[in-house]
């Protein structure tokens, strides 16, 4: 098929590669100059495992294309696909200024049938609002459909998940829109959810919240092991073999992050209030996730006592590992905390540091972790990238000032921390002396 993906964020650019690698003629367009021009030299403009491969192999094979003119991608596509940045507003709104402009622009553009998806994640009644939109300003009297088609990829692993999906949910509002989506997705082996618009767009804001309340649930249980000196992963085993619950997002930390979870979860507590729906559960969660970055904080408190002064390395910027991206990363809260206080930080990511310096400017930057352990009273670490399980502690020991290190991740062993000699700290677990 032709088709067009509107925006080159997270998702625009993976979908757009994704679609194009199954034999798509894909165009990807955005409004960010020195971003298209980046993708037209080879040049990835986020950090995806893959995804800068599978770009250049689709551009080889003249399968994917770049441009910031949407008229274009209108010209030529049959399924357009929105993927547009839907930030959070101070009051828990959904931002849909681009969605709407996105859509205003398509409608002045299509001189034939084209079939417009709501690909960004939005509230439930956007693609009402998008018809109309495009009713409103359309210049030519031609077909349209609008559909929903949610993502569900975790960054990290996005490819992965794009083309091995749990299931493929598509809102339609006619058989034009559900066969050409289903066509769209025949080679895949998932089952194909068909439902109205509006319940699609409810499914993925549900299916995010429900996630974010199995972190805080996991995160609140951890507080009570550390209180009574349980063992928070044994705990979390015993949880998860329990088929009905399952072991998928029951690992402890010092809280979630990353532009889905805290987003959708404000959005979706926004869009129950405005229907009368008080979801007090929701609110819960959202609380449960601020203050397990205070709990890990006084943790880390605890053990320094006087902050002012004190050299801490930190390992870890990205909100998880395989990502650069540090949007509600509690890395970067905990560090402006630190920071307030008079902590100097010296701080290593594999790839999330560039991105960090535009909102940490205090912070130093180390050039590997042992680099950022030189010196250190502390190690911190926030991200559990897998270069960080393979370090030599014997090395970080001898380097560091003091031999503490504060796992907000649970990388390490009780075990193995002993047996080099740290006094270790981790969440929910007994501290290792």
């Amino acid at each position: 098929m032709n088709i067009g993906i509107i925006g080159t964020g997270y998702v625009g650019l993976t979908t757009g590669a994704c679609f194009a690698s199954l034999g798509n003629r894909v165009i990807c367009v955005d409004n960010n100059v020195q971003k298209i021009n980046m993708l037209k030299k080879g040049h990835m403009p986020i950090y995806e495992p893959g995804l800068e491969e599978l770009v250049k192999q689709n551009e080889k094979e003249n399968r994917i294309e770049f441009t910031t003119r949407i008229s274009e991608a209108v010209k030529k596509s049959d399924v357009i696909f929105i993927c547009v940045n839907t930030p959070t507003k101070e009051n828990g709104d959904a931002d849909l200024s681009a969605v709407e402009t996105v859509a205003e622009s398509i409608a002045g553009h299509m001189n034939r049938y084209r079939l417009i998806v709501e690909k960004s994640t939005v509230p439930v009644e956007t693609g009402i609002r998008v018809k109309q939109t495009i009713q409103a300003n359309i210049r030519n009297n031609v077909a349209f459909d609008v559909a929903s088609n949610p993502e569900f990829l975790r960054e990290g692993s996005a490819i992965h998940d794009f083309l091995n999906p749990d299931r493929v949910v598509i809102g339609v509002e006619s058989r034009r829109a559900e066969k050409i989506l289903k066509e769209l997705y025949k080679s895949f082996s998932a089952p194909i959810v068909v439902t109205d618009i509006r319940s699609a767009e409810i499914i993925k804001h549900a299916s995010n919240s429900f996630l974010a309340a199995k972190i805080s649930f996991i995160n609140l249980i951890s507080r009570i092991c550390d209180k009574v000196g349980a063992d928070i992963n044994k705990v979390a085993e015993g949880i998860g073999l329990d088929k009905r619950i399952g072991s998928d997002f029951l690992r402890p930390g010092a809280g979630f992050g990353g532009f889905c979870f805290p987003k959708d979860l404000a959005a979706f507590i926004r869009i129950a209030e405005k229907l009368g729906v008080d979801m007090k559960m929701l609110r819960g969660v959202a609380q449960a996730n601020e203050e397990q970055k205070e709990f890990f904080l006084k943790k880390i408190e605890d053990q320094l006592w006087n902050l002012k002064n004190k050299q801490v390395g930190v390992l870890g910027l990205s909100f998880k590992p395989d990502t650069d991206d540090i949007r509600y990363a509690p890395a970067i809260d905990i560090i402006l905390r630190l920071e307030s206080e008079g902590v100097k930080v010296k701080a290593y990511d594999p790839q999330a540091m560039l991105n960090a310096r535009t909102v940490l400017n205090g912070t130093l930057y180390a050039k590997d972790p042992y680099d950022a352990a030189k010196g250190a009273e502390a190690l911190i670490i926030l991200t559990e990238w897998n270069e960080f399980k393979q370090l030599d502690f014997k090395r970080i020991k001898k380097l560091m000032k003091r031999p503490l290190i504060l796992d907000g991740r649970n990388v390490y062993s009780l075990e193995k921390m002993k047996e080099y000699g740290f006094q270790y700290i981790s969440i929910g677990r007994p501290a290792v002396a």
